[in-house]
């Protein structure tokens, strides 16, 4: 697991490796990842928008930005946490992946807080840390 912590807000990642849906014969490798984010401060915030930076195992990378996550912009009250799963694929048997989200408070304050790097790595590839 992997874990950052900013403006009171704790955001944990637990990536695993998806065999099923991968086909390393044809260079296709599937991570699914699961991401709680746990509001330990006192104020109401919500997700507004997620950026990740994806990065494969030779360098190559991918930038994603978009509203919310999975759908949905979730408010989260003090002491609540909101837990989602989603996934990203690889053409390469390692990779790393890192972001941030724009939160909002009530007031209508935004500030970014940080999604730890985490690293993808599949019983495919030499084992390293990205």
């Amino acid at each position: 697991m992997y874990n950052a912590v900013t403006r009171d807000i704790s955001v944990t990642v637990n990536p695993y490796f998806i065999d099923e849906q991968s086909d390393p014969d044809e260079g296709h490798y599937v991570w699914a990842y699961q991401v709680e984010i746990e509001n330990q401060g006192g104020e109401t915030v919500q997700l507004i928008s997620r950026y990740w930076n994806i990065t494969d195992g030779t360098g190559n990378v991918q930038e994603v930005k978009g509203a919310g996550v999975v759908g949905e912009q979730p408010v989260i009250r003090p002491g609540e946490r909101f837990e989602y799963t989603s996934g990203t694929p690889l053409p390469t048997p390692s990779g790393i992946m890192v972001g941030r989200y724009q939160m909002e408070t009530e007031h209508g304050d935004t500030f970014d807080i940080d999604v730890p790097a985490f690293s993808l790595d599949s019983p495919y590839g030499s084992r390293s840390l990205n």
